[in-house]
């Protein structure tokens, strides 16, 4: 096999694990592929913010309003299928819900959403969306692209920062963090940093910074109360880093252009 074809293979993987996406058969799939292919979960990131992107510019000629944000944010999910939200909801239960390590475990592998689960999903989204209602079309649009893409790098990062902690035959795949090599992150963090260039140099400070500290405090409370990171926990991270990227755009255009 040349090495495009491998790149391809790779990247489908990664649009068929992220995504519901329709897309080709992958013959002799391996489930070490999954690992192989997260240097494009930033690029399927940009797919999907493209999509909510476009959805949030048309609406927002039609509606004003935080209608334009919602139906946004409900096409990711759409494209998703809720993948990451329910990382998200899964992530919150353990963490909060759980005295032990093991326990917690136990609590994310739980189908069922509790408490701690519904109450972090709701805010999160209902954040997300009032935030995104606050900002112009165009900066609207840009910031679905660039949080979307960021928020799949900070999942790889954390990947390549925390060691997998769920039983390796009963998850989804079989991750090994230590082979995510230089390249492989630096191709994914390339990809995620594509949408950057398009902005002012402050706004895409703030948004990165305040992506990255949400990211930051939940990668430092999964690794002291779980020991490492899980699937649902990448997936909350990438929720979580949309969220303060959001937040930091919005609050970079609230403030006077002379302080920018």
């Amino acid at each position: 096999m040349s090495w495009l074809a491998r790149q391809l293979r790779l990247f489908l993987c990664a649009v068929q694990f992220l995504t519901r996406l329709p897309t080709p058969a992958l013959s002799g799939f391996e489930p070490d592929w999954i690992s192989r292919s997260a240097r494009y979960f930033p690029l399927v990131g940009l797919l999907v913010g493209g999509v909510c992107a476009a959805v949030f510019w048309a609406a927002s000629q039609l509606w004003s309003g935080a209608l334009p944000a919602l139906l946004a944010i409900g096409a990711g999910v759409l494209l998703t299928g809720a993948f990451h939200e329910d990382g998200l909801a899964d992530t919150a239960d353990g963490l909060g819900g759980g005295g032990t390590p093991e326990r917690r475990l136990e609590i994310m592998k739980d189908s069922r959403i509790g408490t701690y689960g519904a109450l972090a999903l709701g805010l999160v989204l209902a954040t997300k969306v009032s935030a995104l209602a606050t900002l112009p079309a165009g900066l609207g649009a840009w910031t679905l692209v660039a949080a979307h893409a960021g928020g799949r790098g900070a999942s790889v990062l954390t990947m390549r920062a925390l060691a997998y902690v769920r039983d390796v035959d009963g998850g989804k795949w079989k991750p090994a963090p230590s082979d995510l090599g230089f390249w492989e992150v630096l191709a994914a963090l390339t990809f995620a940093a594509l949408p950057l260039a398009l902005s002012p140099a402050g706004v895409v400070f703030q948004g990165l910074l305040a992506g990255a500290l949400l990211a930051l405090v939940l990668v430092l409370v999964a690794r002291r109360l779980l020991g490492g990171y899980t699937g649902d926990v990448l997936g909350a991270v990438e929720q979580v880093f949309e969220l303060g990227f959001t937040l930091g755009v919005a609050a970079a255009l609230a403030w006077p252009a002379s302080e920018r």
